[in-house]
């Protein structure tokens, strides 16, 4: 502050672009947590960060690479021996319905039904909170609806373009300041995008980020209304520094508007320090008459200190694989 009050004396007697700092600082927070407003985020969590280097990436391959390592086909690997797994395969219906055989039955929207001793449920909070009345029989207990509604989830979004050439140089990140008047002339989503950068790997995109109820706008728009829209905001905020080519390619996310994800992870809430077990509680298994653990839950939003994250999505599922070979 002492040196702003020395070098820029005039900035703290101006009051509206004071306002518009701290509006981008807002929509900067809201990136990492994916929400609306940084007033929707507890400063109360038991969120960690992992040790070590943050930033290290192995984006170039996609997170195809994750799926090769669990599935021990990395590097021509073997696979995994007796797995079977189903591609667009939906399952609409979990009996659980402990009769004699004290077997599971999922139905899938196909009509195919699979009997198991166990089921992990994995899917994302968001769809639990859409299907959970329809998907589960007998239905959930009270503490399981209860955590289910208690645990918010945010909204994530990304434009993605790829480039012919990397026009704007080594510049890995560009901050957006939008001044008020700027505002009124165009969309709302479109000036809540506070950040561009290159993803890590990816030499010739740039990425323009998006959260909250601004990102599930985008979503809704045509593909081709938001390419000229984000065109025409990079032109607007870079184009006095570059000569921006057309893209070869954009991708925008729908992590809210897909069925199967409804939203793209978690995070604490205001309303978090009085319902601070609710992310135990989804992770709780159902169990039989004799304790045992029938349908059980992962998912970030089932780990009380790594949510929100990939690794802590991959622990869970780990967490409820242990939980069974336990009991054998």
């Amino acid at each position: 502050m002492n040196y702003i009050e020395v070098k820029y004396p005039e900035i703290l007697n101006d009051q509206e672009f004071i306002a518009e700092i701290l509006e981008n600082l807002n929509l900067i927070i809201n990136t990492y947590e994916a929400t609306t407003s940084w007033n929707d985020v507890s400063t109360a969590s038991k969120a960690e960060d992992l040790d070590g280097n943050q930033a290290l990436s192995w984006h170039r391959n996609g997170y195809k690479t994750l799926f090769d390592i669990l599935l021990n086909t990395y590097k021509n690997g073997t696979g995994l021996q007796n797995l079977k797994y189903y591609l667009n395969t939906e399952v609409t219906r979990i009996d659980w319905t402990q009769g004699t055989s004290k077997k599971v039955v999922v139905t899938c929207k196909d009509g195919r039904s699979f009997t198991a001793d166990n089921v992990i449920v994995t899917v994302s909070v968001a769809v639990l909170k859409d299907r959970h009345v329809s998907m589960f029989v007998p239905s959930l207990s009270k503490k399981k609806v209860d955590a289910i509604n208690n645990i918010k989830m945010g909204v994530e979004g990304k434009i993605m373009f790829s480039f012919p050439t990397r026009w704007w140089g080594e510049t890995n990140f560009f901050d957006l300041i939008w001044r008020t008047k700027d505002k009124a002339s165009e969309d709302l989503w479109l000036t809540k995008i506070p950040v561009i950068s290159r993803p890590m790997g990816a030499s010739n995109v740039l990425s323009l980020w998006i959260t909250g109820d601004y990102a599930v706008m985008m979503e809704n728009l045509p593909e081709d209304e938001v390419k000229q829209k984000a065109m025409g905001l990079l032109r607007r905020f870079l184009g006095a520094n570059y000569t921006i080519p057309e893209p070869l390619a954009m991708i925008r996310s729908q992590w809210h508007t897909n069925p199967f994800t409804r939203g793209s992870y978690t995070y604490d809430d205001v309303d978090y320090p009085h319902h601070p077990t609710a992310r135990a509680d989804l992770a709780e298994p159902i169990t039989d008459a004799d304790g045992a653990p029938i349908v059980l839950f992962a998912g970030e939003a089932t780990d009380v200190t790594h949510f929100a994250t990939v690794h802590g999505a991959v622990d869970t599922g780990h967490r409820e694989a242990m939980r069974l070979l336990n009991k054998v």
